[in-house]
């Protein structure tokens, strides 16, 4: 391990750049939702042109032989969730503001420990039952269930969280075996192939202009992910996990520019809710003071 092994501030310094790359990547793709193209179209190219960015760091070293595999079901599996958490993600930009988008998003930590729990048999500490159930309190002030204002499009947003959260419990079921390069080339195989296949009765295809914008897309999203594993190798996630709500931030400051969205108070108390139960668990769960 590098000495920079140990450097949470420059890991924190990652992690944001990362979230920030993440929130812009979800503005492209409302910009072109709101052009008219299909989250079908943006989900495959997505993937499409994020493989592609990744195939020069994969065969760098090693070769195919690093990417032979025992365990092509569960890498499947991680594939088939986390394409579905896209495709709900991607259809929640385009029918809810870019900050409840992300904010709904980032409950995925709050599914891992019970899918953990049904999955591996893990135990769950008290204080992690207390920290989830706070931020689905803050989830329903968001929601905002039985007024006017309800947007039953968040349930998705919830859906892709849940999804996210299986996705990140299958690496850690084959992280025995599999090493994050085998890992990281199956995902955006299967994924590519997965989502190629609503494209067989998809209308419209992407012309020229968004093309560029969703080999952008790809490109943002391949170096966002870049940062955020380079960010988790500088420092552990109990250190500087708390720095992904940076992304909504970002997000807000996004729909602000360029779409005038503005913020309700049960945004805000909603958001409290959720960022204060994630960063109790990331502490009580590392034992940081």
């Amino acid at each position: 391990m590098p000495l920079l092994a140990n450097n949470p501030s420059r890991g924190a310094v990652m992690l944001i750049i990362g979230e920030l790359l993440l929130a812009v990547m979800a503005a492209m793709i409302k910009h072109l939702t709101d052009q008219g193209l299909s989250s079908e179209s943006m989900v495959f190219f997505r993937n499409l042109f994020g493989l592609l960015f990744l195939f020069p760091i994969l065969f760098r070293s090693g070769g195919l032989r690093q990417l032979k595999t025992q365990r092509i079901g569960i890498h499947l599996l991680r594939a088939i969730t986390g394409v579905g958490a896209m495709f709900l993600f991607f259809y929640t930009i385009a029918h809810a503001t870019l900050a409840e988008a992300v904010l709904v998003k980032m409950t995925a930590p709050f599914f891992l420990p019970l899918i953990c729990l049904i999955w591996l048999g893990d135990k769950v500490r008290p204080q992690t039952w207390w920290a989830i159930l706070l931020g689905f309190i803050g989830v329903v002030v968001i929601l905002r269930p039985g007024s006017g204002a309800f947007n039953p499009v968040l349930l998705l947003a919830l859906a892709s969280a849940a999804l996210m959260g299986v996705a990140k419990v299958s690496i850690r079921r084959m992280a025995d075996s599999e090493p994050p390069r085998r890992i990281v080339f199956w995902f955006g195989l299967f994924s590519t192939l997965i989502s190629a296949l609503p494209m067989l009765w998809n209308e419209r295809w992407p012309d020229q202009i968004q093309l560029c914008w969703l080999l952008g897309i790809g490109l943002i999203a391949t170096v966002a992910q870049m940062c955020m594993t380079h960010a988790y190798q500088l420092a552990s996630p109990g250190r500087i996990g708390v720095y992904n709500y940076t992304s909504v931030i970002w997000a807000v400051t996004l729909g602000w520019l360029f779409w005038g969205e503005t913020l309700y108070f049960s945004f805000l108390l909603g958001t409290l809710l959720i960022v204060g139960a994630g960063i109790w668990n990331l502490r009580t769960q590392r034992g940081l003071p």
